[in-house]
């Protein structure tokens, strides 16, 4: 982490065109309570503010690969297919690859003898090594983490992002380019909006009469939302 801490870890958005099934899935591989709104939303809520998760209606279906998917802690890879989940891959990796109802991908990772199923890990796709080193950073600096890099695996990752109900932020480099909205992003707190562009963020969407927040993208051109609190 350098210099001043521009904005805190506020909570998770998943899109989903199936807000009901897609927050009833969500809710039991997090391990965290539903609520469905009037609006045909989801919103999960846990033990702190920052564990809630939305789960937003939008018209597109998933046409292609994921830029950010969730890893998951789960005592076993039943557990998660029975919640509606189709397995990709349970033999390369440590860990088993599989799809949400609607096709997203996720990965699950047996939890450990002290530990219990949840969220895990928030992981960003970015274009090669050198991407992923300075995203990290990029965000390090933003949530006030601490920016590492796994020098043998060829990701980074950001670590102890205060508050944040997960172990890290993960980014790791693919070959194809985003071209598509991301349908998960993580929503921050700032008094300055003005760092935030400052520091290399843009705008993709103003405060409006419509939302009361601002859609900005990082210099990866990942969305996030930006809440200022009000004064």
């Amino acid at each position: 982490m350098t210099g001043m801490v521009l904005a805190t870890y506020k909570d998770l958005c998943i899109d989903a065109v199936d807000p009901e099934r897609m927050g009833r899935f969500w809710a039991e591989a997090l391990e965290l309570d539903l609520e469905l709104l009037d609006d045909g939303d989801a919103k999960l809520t846990g033990p702190t503010p920052q564990h809630t998760v939305w789960v937003n209606g939008v018209p597109e279906p998933l046409t292609v690969k994921q830029r950010v998917h969730l890893d998951v802690w789960a005592d076993a890879y039943d557990d998660v297919e029975a919640l509606g989940a189709t397995m990709v891959d349970a033999e390369s990796f440590t860990w088993a690859v599989l799809r949400d109802p609607e096709g997203g991908e996720l990965c699950v990772f047996r939890t450990r003898p002290e530990g219990r199923p949840g969220l895990m890990e928030v992981v960003l796709d970015t274009r090669d090594v050198e991407s992923a080193k300075a995203i990290s950073v990029w965000w390090a600096d933003v949530l006030g983490g601490k920016a590492m890099d796994a020098v043998e695996d060829g990701f980074s990752y950001v670590e102890q992002v205060p508050e944040a109900p997960f172990e890290s932020l993960v980014f790791v480099p693919v070959p194809e380019p985003k071209t598509v909205k991301n349908r998960i992003h993580i929503d921050v707190s700032t008094p300055d909006l003005d760092a935030l562009l400052t520091r290399g963020a843009s705008v993709v969407r103003p405060q409006d009469d419509e939302i009361g927040w601002t859609v900005m993208a990082d210099p990866d051109g990942n969305e996030f939302c930006a809440f200022v609190p009000a004064r």
